[in-house]
């Protein structure tokens, strides 16, 4: 009997880390695909980008609208409710053996906790990282905690998970399925990138991808108030390409900022999303990334780009060493990219894997089983001197 994976995708950026896994599910014989789409793809704020998913050649089972109108707290944990509402009623009519969930969003976590209370077993791909400088860190651990298979990307996050409790038989470092896509997806010529986004390039080129840090002293607003002015002093003779922000605390008047910020200029274009093969190529045609983005340390370094990493969002996560970190300062963030366009990334080694991930996990998939048997979770403890070693 084909086992049913339902793979849950809430945005066109985590699609581009999903699309690999499921079109390898999607041609195993022992396995079938199920979709169910949520978040920004059903937002026209964002592009309804599900129109992406249908496009690559995916059926889309459910559709689970669950974003409220505003981007405050009190906004995003509504959304949260809503989710579940909506998980709980595609699950019970789609009865998945196994549901399929990609890394830290809160609609990852609506998701993962009407699963939990179907009953349902959890594959949950990218836990263990930590991000300090979001609560996408506190929600990451959450679902490794509601999750019965974990494919990591990297073997201090699968070190992590085991410390969590979880089940060593059941914790795969399969690596980024991130870099799958990178892998299998043709790049435009440069020269293309740059018509289609509507920017003349320059003779240095950067991407500005920069997203609400949930946690920490500073509001969002305040340090995209520094990174702006840090941006804005290089002058027209750099080429911006602004990606908008995640639909998070603050994620709208985020994007009203940036949109603002690139009017009247012509060397600074504002996108609000951009399909994954867009996205890929534009990384493979600037001079590095800018912000505090998960895609400066998973894709860039892919690129033989630098990132230079503002802040701490994404404080502990694994490096290439093309990553520059540097305070939400505007002098140190000035000097970073200064640093950045000296530097020669072209050898740099991405350290998320090899580009195979998805054949890792389809295959672990195939061979799990009945999956009931994942369901009933014990707690496994780790040795004290392994944890210190």
């Amino acid at each position: 009997m084909r086992r049913r994976i339902c793979v849950v995708s809430g945005s066109r950026a985590d699609f581009g880390f999903l699309v690999w896994p499921m079109r390898l599910i999607q041609a195993a014989p022992s396995l079938q695909l199920q979709t169910i789409v949520t978040g920004s793809h059903l937002c026209p704020a964002f592009g309804r980008t599900q129109v992406d998913i249908e496009a690559a050649g995916f059926a889309i089972d459910a559709r689970v609208d669950m974003l409220l109108a505003g981007d405050s707290a009190a906004a995003i944990t509504k959304s949260v409710g809503v989710g579940i509402i909506g998980f709980a009623d595609a699950l019970a009519r789609l009865a998945p053996d196994v549901v399929m969930l990609l890394g830290d969003r809160f609609e990852t976590f609506a998701a993962a906790t009407a699963s939990v209370l179907a009953g349902l077993p959890i594959a949950h791909l990218a836990g263990g990282d930590t991000t300090e400088g979001a609560f996408d860190e506190q929600i990451r651990h959450a679902i490794t905690k509601m999750a019965h298979l974990h494919f990591v990307t990297h073997e201090a996050a699968a070190d992590r998970v085991r410390q969590m409790g979880e089940d060593p038989g059941r914790v795969f470092a399969v690596g980024s399925t991130g870099l799958d896509q990178i892998r299998r997806t043709p790049r435009m010529p440069a020269e293309q990138v740059f018509a289609t986004i509507g920017l003349r390039p320059r003779r240095k080129n950067l991407v500005l991808a920069f997203h609400p840090v949930t946690l920490g002293e500073t509001s969002s607003s305040e340090a995209l108030d520094v990174v702006l002015g840090a941006i804005e002093s290089l002058g027209p003779e750099v080429g911006i390409v602004i990606c908008g922000s995640n639909a998070d605390t603050e994620g709208a008047s985020m994007n009203a900022r940036l949109r603002s910020f690139a009017q009247g200029k012509s060397s600074v274009v504002f996108q609000p999303s951009f399909a994954h093969e867009l996205f890929l190529s534009l990384l493979a045609a600037v001079d590095g990334i800018v912000g505090n983005s998960s895609c400066g340390l998973y894709e860039a370094p892919s690129f033989g780009i630098p990132t230079i990493n503002v802040g701490d969002r994404q404080k502990g996560r694994l490096r290439a060493s093309s990553v520059i970190d540097c305070p939400t300062e505007g002098k140190a963030i000035i000097q970073a990219i200064t640093r950045g366009f000296a530097m020669d990334c072209r050898l740099v080694t991405n350290p998320y894997g090899d580009g195979h991930a998805s054949e890792r996990i389809v295959e672990q998939l195939c061979a799990m089983g009945d999956p009931r048997h994942l369901i009933v979770k014990r707690f496994h403890t780790t040795n004290v001197l392994d944890v210190a070693a």
